[in-house]
């Protein structure tokens, strides 16, 4: 079918980004890689999910835009695939009446949504938030003022190493994504203290992105997830019905 399409090969600038687009939309990716370059992004295209795996496994960039329907590989099983390996930030872009897109990517490890059709501006924004949110913020961002990553973290049997963006259990590591990786230090800095859903989505959107309630339960689920492939017993990510999550230490 097609064949995956690049940006014309060059040696970026060490803080110049490098941002895939997934789409079977020629004009989408065409129009958005044209916006990305011109604010200083390098891009890389693809016209399906198939044609992007390898590269995307193989050679990741720093961020990955997706289109959840696609041919021959959709949005959601490149999704999986590349969760398999990779805790590659990712933007999914859904059908703007489809919810169930949106939690089903948030489930499968999204970091973030935007459901068509989009501003530029906007998906540009998202961009640079959650490359901010990854400690790969660029020249720009950090004149700025990106934060520094906190301290290295050792609640119990976890530790985290923000610098590093470094998970283990009981010495077992284990990948969160950006958004995951967030949450859970918004509840590990203080064990046992009731972290609401609006105060973990502002540990995890802190750029006035408007996300719901069920986004943060659906990243909770999924971290759990992770948590007890390591160890089946795993409990330390609390639920108080009404009020929020916190995080046992132990």
């Amino acid at each position: 079918m097609h064949e995956p399409q690049t940006a014309p090969e060059e040696t970026p600038p060490s803080d110049r980004r490098t941002i895939a687009l997934v789409d079977d939309d020629r004009n989408i990716l065409t129009t958005v890689s044209i916006a990305l370059q011109a604010e200083g992004f390098a891009t890389r295209v693809y016209s399906d999910g198939e044609a992007a795996l390898k590269a995307l496994t193989e050679n990741p960039p720093d961020l990955a835009v997706f289109d959840i329907k696609m041919p021959r590989m959709d949005g959601m099983e490149l999704l999986r695939r590349v969760r398999e390996r990779s805790a590659l930030p990712v933007i999914f872009l859904t059908s703007k009446d489809d919810e169930g897109d949106e939690e089903a990517g948030f489930e499968m490890g999204a970091d973030d949504y935007i459901a068509k059709p989009f501003s530029l501006r906007l998906l540009i924004a998202r961009i640079r938030a959650l490359l901010r949110r990854s400690g790969l913020g660029t020249g720009e961002d950090a004149a700025a003022g990106t934060p520094e990553p906190g301290p290295a973290i050792e609640r119990g049997r976890l530790r985290m190493d923000p610098a590093r963006h470094l998970v283990t259990w009981e010495g077992h590591p284990v990948s969160l994504t950006v958004t995951e990786f967030l949450i859970l230090e918004a509840l590990a800095q203080r064990p046992g203290v009731i972290k609401s859903r609006n105060q973990l989505m502002d540990a995890a959107y802190p750029d006035d992105v408007f996300v719901d309630d069920r986004t943060v339960d659906s990243h909770i689920k999924r971290m759990r997830r992770k948590f007890r492939v390591v160890d089946s017993t795993f409990g330390a990510i609390e639920t108080l019905y009404g009020a929020g999550y916190s995080f046992a230490d132990g």
